[in-house]
């Protein structure tokens, strides 16, 4: 069996606790090299995830011309520069998420070669309980679909962490208001038209540790989300048809290798005790997206999204933002 060879660029905790070890156990991959600036952080993550190379630098990671892809987790401000350096290497990059600090910095990334596949690393998108969720609305079950409720928090109010670093792209939209709107534009399949958002922010730190956002996505539907660096840790997803609704179970953070849940409800009684409720199969989303992205680079499968549907999910970060700074609605 062929095997996409991967570079790890850094030793960031996402990259060491959950997404390499998902790439090590996808089938049609193998995890070669890991780089750091500090070359002992390098040697020790090699050791502790069992990875052949360990290299001192970023530079020496794309010039290995035995690794085929690149996952890029470095913190926001370095995800452009990065993934274009990477990919002017000859590698296929799985970038992380926000993969700009704006649209304008994301649009950067057509100079990349357009034989090297560039994918922004939502993984939620090759869970089977999102793919059960977009074919539930295709199919017309729950009727026509008028909107999508969200909820992303947690509570972080560490000020060396990355996400509470205003200059180097931290905040909650950012972070994790991106998922969000990624399902919306995963699950009504078009781009919102237009956003309104009401941004609190942290007094020490600048970042916005908390905001609602309201998004217009023409027809009749909507998709409202709150998102928040310092609240109760809680995350949920409801689809609202005009037949029936359908609740997905931790829509965001699934278990590894735990089976998930969603629900389909048409809301009699009103409490959801006769609601259908579909077990889901156990997966791990990394696993799964590492997958789908070594398939893509071995010719076996194609893959929807890429730099233009990243630099379509910026456009729509960039005006939320804005919403905040005019108080109004905002074009996308």
């Amino acid at each position: 069996m062929k095997k996409v060879r991967w570079g790890i660029l850094s030793t960031a905790n996402i990259g060491m606790e959950k997404v390499t070890p998902a790439i090590m156990a996808s089938p049609h991959s193998e995890v070669v090299a890991i780089a750091s600036r500090d070359l002992g952080k390098a040697q020790a993550a090699a050791t502790k995830l069992g990875i052949a190379r360990a290299y001192g630098s970023y530079e020496e990671l794309l010039a290995d011309p035995e690794i085929d892809a690149i996952y890029n987790p470095l913190p926001n401000h370095l995800h452009v520069p990065m993934t274009v350096a990477a990919a002017k290497a000859g590698k296929h990059v799985l970038c992380e998420k926000p993969i700009a600090l704006s649209a304008a910095e994301a649009e950067k990334l057509r100079e990349c070669p357009s034989d090297r596949i560039v994918l922004e690393a939502f993984m939620i998108r090759f869970h089977p309980q999102w793919l059960r969720a977009r074919d539930l609305i295709r199919s017309g079950e729950l009727g026509e679909v008028r909107a999508i409720n969200a909820v992303f928090s947690y509570f972080n109010d560490d000020p060396a962490n990355v996400r509470n670093q205003s200059d180097i792209g931290g905040g909650g939209i950012m972070d994790i208001g991106c998922y969000p709107v990624t399902a919306g534009r995963f699950l009504f399949e078009c781009e919102p038209k237009r956003v309104v958002a009401l941004v609190e922010r942290d007094v020490k730190f600048g970042t916005d540790r908390l905001a609602s956002v309201l998004m217009d996505f023409g027809n009749g539907r909507q998709l409202s989300f709150i998102c928040s660096t310092q609240a109760t840790p809680e995350q949920s997803v409801q689809v609202l048809g005009t037949k029936a609704k359908v609740s997905l179970s931790i829509p965001f953070n699934a278990p590894a290798n735990e089976r998930t849940a969603l629900s389909v409800d048409i809301g009699a009684p009103l409490d959801g005790s006769l609601a259908a409720r579909e077990i889901l199969p156990a997966c791990d989303q990394y696993t799964e997206q590492a997958e789908a992205f070594a398939l893509a680079v071995l010719g076996e499968k194609f893959l929807p999204w890429g730099i233009e549907d990243a630099i379509s999910s910026m456009k729509v970060l960039d005006a939320i933002v804005a919403s905040e700074k005019t108080g109004g609605w905002v074009t996308v």
